[in-house]
């Protein structure tokens, strides 16, 4: 599964009329890999299932979409991944209106 964040910096100094705006976007995707559920652990040993890849039973915003559809484990069992991009772009104030932001 991979879910992408989008957040907006902006940086007071940069703006030099009201009709432009200097931006920066830094873009977070996170992504959740193979699942780290030891399912010894009662027993004092250490055994993972082998899902490699975490994939969501249900939609997004329901609470079935944080089990997964391969292993039935929770979402926080499964390692996290964040990668994290930043992009600055120079807008004017009649494209901000038009951005959709995901």
């Amino acid at each position: 599964m991979r879910k992408i964040q989008l957040f907006e910096n902006q940086d007071d100094e940069s703006v030099t009329s009201e009709s432009s705006t200097n931006s920066a976007f830094t873009v977070r995707i996170v992504r959740y890999k193979e699942c780290q559920k030891n399912h010894a652990a009662r027993v004092g040993g250490h055994a993972v299932d082998g899902c490699r890849e975490f994939m969501p039973s249900g939609e997004e915003g329901t609470s079935s979409a944080f089990i997964c559809a391969a292993c039935g484990c929770h979402r926080n069992f499964h390692r996290r991944e964040v990668e994290t991009e930043v992009a600055s772009h120079s807008l004017s104030s009649s494209s901000l209106s038009s951005c959709v932001l995901f």
